[in-house]
């Protein structure tokens, strides 16, 4: 009779146990989908990195339209999911509106703050990398022009154009940086035939690095760079290897950490607003065996000394986003 009851308490703390259970995470990627080798990509390795690491699993949504975001961010939730993290500033007004109802659940999105009890916000100084990825571009420069092809018009990207600028300028101050925009809608994310043409306008005009903060578009900005024979500059992930040889660094916006660490918090996921950049490995720039021909060891080391300053406060690169304004460009 012991036993039976020794085993039919084990039964139920198992049954207690299983129900439990932690939540699965989840993410929701933005338009142009987990694989458009940028932003949504450094998300979802992210995602993988934790998958792997911990042996656990995570629920995943791609969208179609801007008129799923609110459908797809319900269906995640009320599936239990949690923490569900949302990759991009669109999710502002929809998180906004469905976080309340979902008190339980906690929630993180990147690129925009959200001030809710259950929201973590997660934002990065763009500015500062930019600045790094600018005094390579002036240095590699043989035209002493180089160029930056924004996608959608709107103050996130402007700022990194403006670290960008600034970058270029502390570099060489008589030096030319033309500046394009993809588009004012979301479909400036997407269209990498846009990108190739801008990029070979900006070649007629004597621009010869090209650094591309636009998503799926920068792909054809870094594929039409290559055709061209010209430098590029990746951004977010680390894109050296589409094009070994003509991509001369990326701008990396460690999306992927954020990720892994809201995941890693789990429902113990704390609010309110984290930011990364230089100081804590949010933003960087990429050097591997693709573009190490590229870099020299003079252009190496001046990326890495405005770095230390950036770090220590002795460079203040301009946040475009707190004022609106760029001194080293006009917008």
């Amino acid at each position: 009779m012991t036993l039976m009851k020794s085993l039919c308490g084990a039964s139920a703390l198992l049954a207690l146990m299983a129900g439990a259970a932690a939540a699965e995470p989840a993410v929701l990627f933005d338009l142009g989908g987990k694989f458009d080798k940028s932003f949504n990509e450094a998300a979802f390795g992210g995602a993988e990195r934790w998958a792997k690491e911990t042996g656990g699993t995570y629920k995943e949504l791609e969208m179609q339209d801007e008129a799923q975001r609110e459908q797809a961010l319900r269906r995640l939730a009320g599936a239990g999911a949690n923490p569900i993290v949302m990759t991009g500033f669109a999710f502002g007004d929809v998180i906004s509106k469905v976080a309340p109802e979902f008190p339980d659940t906690k929630f993180a999105i990147i690129d925009m703050v959200v001030d809710l009890p259950n929201v973590k916000s997660v934002v990065f100084n763009e500015h500062e990398g930019s600045y790094l990825v600018g005094v390579m571009a002036a240095m590699a420069s043989k035209t002493n022009t180089v160029g930056f092809i924004g996608g959608m018009d709107i103050p996130l990207i402007r700022k990194f154009g403006c670290g960008y600028a600034q970058g270029v300028k502390d570099t060489k101050a008589d030096a030319t940086v033309i500046i394009n925009w993809t588009g004012d809608t979301p479909a400036a994310w997407n269209d990498p035939v846009k990108g190739a043409e801008l990029t070979k306008s900006q070649k007629s005009q004597g621009a010869d690095v090209i650094y591309a903060a636009a998503g799926g578009t920068g792909i054809g900005v870094l594929q039409a760079a290559a055709d061209e024979g010209i430098l590029s500059i990746g951004v977010d992930s680390n894109q050296n290897h589409l094009h070994p040889g003509s991509v001369l660094t990326s701008m990396l916006k460690r999306v992927d950490n954020a990720v892994f660490e809201a995941f890693s918090e789990g429902e113990n996921l704390k609010p309110g607003i984290n930011v990364m950049g230089l100081a804590n490995d949010g933003v960087g720039y990429a050097m591997d065996e693709h573009n190490a021909a590229l870099v020299t060891p003079e252009m190496q080391a001046a990326v890495d000394a405005a770095a230390a300053k950036i770090t220590s406060g002795e460079i203040k690169v301009h946040d475009y986003t707190s004022d609106d304004s760029c001194p080293a460009a006009q917008f």
